[in-house]
């Protein structure tokens, strides 16, 4: 009996603490989207790019054009309202409209970010996977 009592103590124990595993990556979520989207509102691409995977950035650096366009644009909205939809136990992607005015034209439109944020559990940590926002489009 004390063994049965045992094995059951042990695994409603291991169950509260892939719970904790679970709560703080989707803390960590939220916290690193809410940070995401605030870099992209207020301070730019330049900072945004932080977020993203460092084996992404290096594997497709930013080209000065790229660096002038992102230059050339100012952020007037970032809708992601939509929210993050998990597609595994460490990947969730989300849909962000972004409204961009042109710095000459003053023309503002709107393009559609597809993100896909990957979880690193020995970083914890949540990176960009799919990079920043085509706004070529």
């Amino acid at each position: 009996m004390r063994r049965i009592i045992a094995i059951v103590l042990i695994g409603a124990a291991l169950l509260s603490l892939a719970g904790c595993a679970a709560d703080q990556r989707s803390q960590t979520l939220t916290e690193t989207l809410l940070a995401y989207g605030n870099a992209i509102r207020w301070n730019g691409f330049q900072s945004a790019l932080q977020f993203v995977d460092p084996k992404v950035r290096k594997a497709h650096p930013l080209t000065p054009l790229d660096i002038a366009r992102y230059q050339q644009v100012r952020v007037s909205d970032y809708d992601d309202d939509a929210g993050a939809v998990p597609v595994s136990q460490n990947e969730v992607q989300q849909m962000v409209k972004i409204g961009l005015i042109n710095r000459n034209t003053q023309v503002e439109r709107t393009v559609i970010d597809h993100q896909t944020w990957r979880y690193d559990p020995k970083l914890h940590r949540w990176w960009l996977e799919s990079g920043l926002p085509d706004i070529t489009q």
